[in-house]
C-alpha cells in the first residue's frame, strides 16, 4: 500500500481500510466475495465501498460472467494523483479568502 492510499484511508472507518487491504492484496472482488473474505455484512461492505468510491480509492466495474453484477478493484496510484490533485490544489485557495478575511477585520 502506498503513502497516498494511506492519507486517504485514515479517515475513514475500519470496515472500509479492511475491504481495501483484501482489494488491494487480492485484486478484484464482488460485493458478495468481499463479505465472505471480510467476514462483514452486505451492508457494511456496501457502506465501505461507497466511501472508498467517494474518496476515488476503488472503482466499481463489470463482472465478466454476469452483467448484473459489479466488481470493485483498486484504482492504480498512477490513476488517483491525477484524481487527487485538482482536489488539493482546491483546498488551500479556500482556505486563502479566509484568512485574508480575518486579516481585514
Amino acid at each position: 500500500m502506498d503513502d497516498s492510499a494511506r492519507e486517504l484511508l485514515e479517515p475513514l472507518p475500519p470496515s472500509a481500510k479492511l475491504v481495501y487491504y483484501v482489494l488491494d492484496e487480492e485484486g478484484r472482488f464482488d460485493q458478495t466475495g468481499l463479505a465472505e473474505e471480510t467476514r462483514l455484512s452486505t451492508r457494511t461492505v456496501r457502506f465501505a465501498i461507497e466511501k472508498l468510491t467517494e474518496v476515488g480509492l476503488v472503482e466499481e466495474g463489470l463482472c465478466p460472467r454476469d452483467a448484473r453484477r459489479s466488481v470493485y478493484a483498486p484504482v492504480p496510484e498512477s490513476e488517483r494523483s491525477e484524481a487527487a490533485e485538482p482536489e488539493a490544489a482546491s483546498e488551500p485557495d479556500a482556505e486563502t479568502p479566509t484568512a485574508t478575511a480575518v486579516a481585514e477585520d
